[in-house]
């Protein structure tokens, strides 16, 4: 990182990490093209876990190449009196895979729910319905920094 002045702690990303509520997964897609999607995410056991349809783009690119990042953005905050904004960033490198096992793939589809669904929702009827038609993506963490950017 360049500017070290601003750089977050391992600390500081993981909470970025654990509270974020949306980042953009990228991936190398077709014809070696970056690929970058917005989509929910958890953090469990010191990996990404993602949510996605057994076909698509996204795995297309994902069993053509295991390496991608992730980036996410906390909330914008402005300071008493200044009208520019202030943040923190992440940006995580690393291999992601397609889980196989599916009482894994379940746990974390529950994480995913826990996190975004609202409070009393019912996520066991969700799971019956929707889980055999979905995967979870693992994504391993090899290399994370973050940043403070204060805007002006």
């Amino acid at each position: 990182m360049r500017r070290f002045k601003q750089q977050l702690s391992e600390g500081e990303c993981i909470d970025i990490l654990k509270s974020a509520y949306r980042g953009f997964l990228s991936v190398i897609g077709d014809g070696g093209y970056p690929y970058s999607i917005p989509i929910n995410f958890v953090l469990g056991d010191g990996k990404l876990y993602f949510h996605c349809a057994k076909e698509g783009h996204k795995i297309d690119a994902v069993r053509s190449c295991d390496k991608a990042c992730f980036t996410v953005i906390d909330n914008p905050q402005k300071e008493p009196g200044d009208w520019w904004y202030h943040v923190n960033s992440v940006i995580c490198f690393g291999r992601i895979t397609i889980m196989e096992d599916d009482a894994e793939k379940d746990k974390y589809l529950r994480l995913l729910g826990a996190k975004y669904f609202p409070e009393g929702y019912d996520i066991e009827k969700d799971m019956a319905n929707n889980a055999p038609r979905a995967n979870v993506l693992e994504f391993t963490i090899e290399h994370c920094t973050g940043k403070r950017v204060r805007e002006k």
